[in-house]
């Protein structure tokens, strides 16, 4: 299995499952995100339910070692490929032309995508999970833990800054282009890369992409409004 970690063609499959992974990851969160518009209620069931307990904090730490692979192995491949392209990386052909902006800015994407997400983690993860984890492990008192699964809370205090739900939005626009040649690159690495099934596979990534990124924006623009919207009311 070294040729996992030795050879390109192995490093690609890694970053094409452990992408792939992410992604079902963000579809996964992405609906589980609109249900604080249908229902607050039910939103805060999924925070309790994805609480502080042993399944989710196992699923977190599965999640954050995929997250973790997943950018060693963007940023050997970044550095492989810059090396490889040697001084060719200075001239300027018609292939490269063709070549899509998120396709030779994907370690930018992916920069500034960590970024927002240390941010998204600190808004969040921080403030729920981990406040409700302190609390079990008794590091906090109970009541320091009364807001930990109250995720309607938190999300209509952040979203009703300006600033914060622009944020988001650039983060998301970012996340979009990481994700449309991010999921094409997947499914070609892993084979789907015929005649064929490429226009397929290309449609299959923008669908995938503009769903994830809809279903997050979804929520922001919603509650950015609801402030908005109550502002007005006053």
């Amino acid at each position: 299995m070294t040729w996992l970690t030795n050879s390109s063609i192995g490093r690609k499959v890694v970053m094409s499952v452990t992408g792939a992974a992410l992604v079902l990851f963000l579809l996964f969160h992405g609906a589980m995100n609109l249900v604080a518009i249908i229902s607050e209620e039910g939103y805060n069931m999924i925070c309790e339910f994805l609480g502080a307990n042993w399944y989710a904090i196992v699923a977190t730490m599965g999640l954050a070692f995929l997250m973790v692979v997943h950018i060693f192995y963007a940023f050997i491949l970044s550095i492989q490929n810059y090396r490889a392209r040697g001084r060719e990386r200075y001239a300027v052909s018609e292939r490269q032309a063709d070549v899509e902006w998120s396709s030779k800015n994907m370690l930018v994407l992916g920069l500034i995508i960590m970024g927002f997400l240390g941010l998204h983690l600190y808004n969040f993860w921080y403030k729920m999970q981990w406040v409700e984890l302190q609390v079990n492990l008794g590091l906090l008192p109970h009541e320091a833990g009364a807001d930990a699964a109250n995720g309607i809370k938190y999300i209509k205090d952040l979203f009703a800054q300006p600033i914060y739900a622009g944020l988001y939005l650039v983060w998301l626009g970012a996340l979009w282009f990481h994700l449309t040649h991010g999921v094409w690159s997947a499914l070609h690495s892993l084979g789907l890369n015929n005649e064929t099934w490429m226009p397929r596979v290309k449609m299959i990534s923008n669908i995938v992409s503009t769903l994830v990124v809809l279903m997050f924006a979804a929520v922001v623009v919603y509650y950015f409004g609801y402030a908005l919207g109550a502002t007005y009311a006053l």
